[in-house]
């Protein structure tokens, strides 16, 4: 649930999912071991154990285990930092530009029919998505395997809390100039998980309520915060914000659940 209290965009919408599986493909290339890259600790009971030592640890030397994936130059972090430049470029450019657009979706479209020859089935992707014990690369907010994340690093603080700078563009525009309601409660609600992460104890969104209290501009750096401030049984609390040049535009409260899904097998 998701509560505007100033009414900045309205409640955020879900994109369109995609299956992106070819009728045929040549055989899948074997792939290494997720191993410590695959996703993060304490997405299950099993893990969460592990979470909790590599937070205190952390905390303990004022050093931040790797709390987020951090896009490097790796083949596929270089790709999908190509996709990410190309969606902002096409909204920039616009329909009135005197790009050759048609060109432009021709070989687009080829990039696009080219990957889904190697792509595995969605199910295979999935598996290969959630297996390890590392950090996510694939979320909308910090993965650099996911073209629409932006991406934002986070990293733990020693007095508990996490934090992480971005900036963001003409993709994720609400009103003229400022950053779309919808993208603010995102990045909040992951960035309160990766704080309860951090904190010992995580799980699943229960509530978020988010106030806007001033519109949050595009092309500045944006600082995101957020750390876990009680638990009670199962329920979890935390609290984070949003900043640009030291005032809060967001804040957000979130309770969540100390429950997982099952991971895809």
């Amino acid at each position: 649930m998701v509560k505007n209290a100033v009414g900045e965009d309205g409640p955020p919408c879900a994109g369109p999912g995609s299956t992106g599986a070819a009728a045929s493909r040549p055989p899948h290339p074997a792939r290494p071991a997720r191993g410590a890259s695959g996703t993060y600790a304490g997405d299950n009971e099993e893990t969460n154990v592990m979470t909790t030592h590599a937070a205190d640890e952390g905390r303990e030397t004022g050093l931040s285990p790797e709390l987020t994936a951090v896009p490097g130059d790796r083949d596929v972090d270089v790709a999908v930092a190509a996709a990410r430049r190309v969606i902002a470029s096409l909204l920039h450019v616009g329909g009135g530009s005197a790009a050759e657009m048609a060109e432009v979706a021709e070989r687009l479209t080829a990039i696009a029919d080219h990957l889904d020859l190697y792509a595995p089935s969605v199910r295979e992707r999935m598996v290969d998505m959630w297996g390890g014990e590392g950090v996510t690369r694939h979320d909308p907010v910090t993965g650099p395997e996911n073209a629409i994340a932006p991406p934002l690093s986070l990293v733990g603080r020693a007095d508990g809390s996490v934090e992480g700078v971005v900036m963001l563009g003409m993709p994720y525009q609400g009103p003229p100039g400022h950053v779309h309601g919808g993208v603010s409660a995102l990045l909040l609600d992951h960035t309160l998980g990766i704080a309860n992460r951090w904190a010992g104890l995580s799980g699943m969104t229960a509530e978020l309520t988010v106030r806007f209290h001033r519109p949050t501009p595009l092309f500045e750096s944006l600082t995101v915060t957020g750390r876990q401030i009680a638990v009670e049984g199962r329920k979890i609390h935390a609290r984070g914000s949003i900043s640009a040049g030291g005032e809060v535009c967001v804040s957000a409260e979130g309770v969540f659940v100390a429950k997982r899904l099952p991971r895809p097998r």
